[in-house]
């Protein structure tokens, strides 16, 4: 690595390589702050993904600092020096955290929520927030504080949600790597729409909070974005890890080092291909045909796929889905709706969620538990048969950046906001690691992408394969054309 590389070029590293420069002092830290505040200056007003911006001179002053400490021969980790921009959800020191809406657009916390406060103690720089939905609510990343945002191959387009403005950002090269949060796809719509990688961490392997309910909230995850696994298996091993302040985080003998063992072989895996449930799932045309052109690389590597379909009512499962997605956005946010100064300011789909959680009964909640238990226990068996299960990361490619969200897919209705992302579903409700990687592209040159899921706390296992993955298929190495 050239100890004079020009802006461009540094931004084009991978993690990986950045980390070894500069804690091998061939880069200094404000010259990777100046490379990546150049590319955010170019291409940030044509997608609107980053948001909220940090003091310059602040920043300067920090990155001389983190040189002064490598000079030291002290490093604080992997993400030493990196620029970062934590998703505007949970809470930043010092940094405004809107959640994308009007209601908190001044407010300044004055701590970090656990996975933060671990990367700005690993050395990251935090440059600005990455943009989101209001509350992280929907696929789709608009707000009406910070405004939409584009998709880094089609700025016409939907960069997903609701980590859209991290995804935009890591396929522009504006952020080395990002963080994200996933409760119904939130890393993995974005992932697809901008032909990265995304991984939905399995509950407990990575400190979500704290916030005021720490037991039963088992749906949001936080996790990694990357443009290839060791990049995302470097972020990880920061973010992850037990906190005795959220008591469902699992705890591990030291922190692991989540890319020392990626390499792997595949040969006689299996592979279970879901598709689209049997025509349960709504797909757009071309969508399908993409992703099952991708099943050839898990073949290339050694995998055996076959189509399955878990024996389930998928129906139940969605009913009991959105009885639970209900009772936690409520629960969390309902005395915004108590205020009517407050309601007033709320988005509809948040007030549609409070008021269908509200209305819930006791055992309306549980026998929702119930079904996801069951569902948990289908696919435990299925696990028996098969190593991964695979299907689509989203059910459309990329939409009009202009509309709330898709309507109708594949000619038929959709009947709330967000049924259009039904495929992540499964994955949520069982609790199991579920990556988002690069499928290739549709007819109209817009990205796809597939969900490789992993049995129970195999978070390493679906970082192993989707490895292997990425090296065969090579789809992740496509480039925006916003990239010149």
């Amino acid at each position: 690595m050239p100890p004079l590389a020009r802006a461009d070029e540094i931004v084009e590293w991978t993690a990986t390589a950045l980390s070894q420069a500069i804690h091998a002092r061939a880069l200094s830290c404000v010259e990777v702050l100046d490379a990546y505040c150049a590319q955010i200056d170019r291409l940030n007003p044509v997608v609107n993904a980053l948001v909220a911006f940090a003091d310059c001179d602040v920043l300067r002053a920090q990155a001389r600092g983190l040189d002064e400490r490598l000079a030291r021969g002290e490093s604080l980790g992997p993400l030493h020096g990196f620029p970062q921009a934590p998703k505007d959800i949970m809470p930043v020191a010092g940094m405004v955290t809107t959640k994308g809406s009007p209601i908190f657009a001044g407010q300044v916390p004055q701590a970090d929520a656990v996975v933060f406060e671990r990367m700005r103690a690993g050395g990251s720089l935090f440059v600005a927030r990455t943009n989101s939905p209001e509350f992280g609510l929907g696929g789709h990343t608009y707000n009406p504080v910070y405004g939409t945002t584009r998709n880094a191959f089609d700025p016409a387009r939907s960069a997903g949600g609701s980590s859209g403005g991290a995804g935009v950002a890591v396929a522009l090269r504006m952020l080395p790597v990002a963080d994200g949060s996933d409760m119904m796809g939130s890393l993995r719509t974005p992932a697809a729409f901008n032909n990265v990688y995304g991984l939905r961490t399995s509950v407990g392997c990575v400190p979500h909070g704290p916030t005021e309910e720490v037991f039963f909230q088992q749906f949001s995850v936080a996790g990694p974005m990357a443009r290839n696994i060791p990049d995302l298996a470097l972020l990880l091993s920061v973010q992850a890890g037990f906190d005795a302040r959220l008591p469902l985080t699992r705890r591990s003998e030291g922190r692991q080092d989540w890319s020392a063992a990626l390499e792997r072989g595949w040969r006689g895996a299996r592979i279970g291909w879901l598709g689209d449930l049997n025509g349960h799932l709504p797909t757009e045309p071309g969508l399908l045909d993409t992703c099952r052109a991708a099943l050839r690389h898990f073949a290339d590597i050694g995998c055996a796929v076959e189509e399955v379909v878990p024996a389930f009512d998928f129906e139940r499962l969605w009913n009991a889905w959105i009885d639970l997605r209900s009772f936690a956005v409520a629960g969390a946010n309902g005395p915004l709706c108590d205020d009517p100064a407050k309601r007033a300011l709320l988005k509809a789909e948040a007030v549609w969620e409070i008021k269908r959680g509200r209305a819930l009964s006791a055992m309306q909640v549980y026998d929702a538990a119930r079904v996801r238990s069951a569902w948990y226990e289908t696919l435990r068996r299925l696990f028996d048969t098969y190593d991964f299960l695979v299907l689509p990361a989203a059910q459309v490619f990329p939409f009009d950046a202009t509309l709330d969200w898709p309507h109708a897919v594949g000619g038929r209705a959709m009947d709330t906001y967000h049924r259009w992302m039904q495929c992540v579903v499964p994955a949520t409700m069982a609790g199991l690691p579920a990556l988002a990687a690069p499928a290739g592209f549709g007819p109209q040159g817009l990205p796809a992408g597939l969900q490789i899921i992993g049995p129970a706390q195999a978070d390493l296992a679906v970082l192993q394969i989707g490895h292997a993955y990425d090296q065969a298929s090579g789809y992740a190495r496509q480039r925006s054309p916003l990239l010149g």
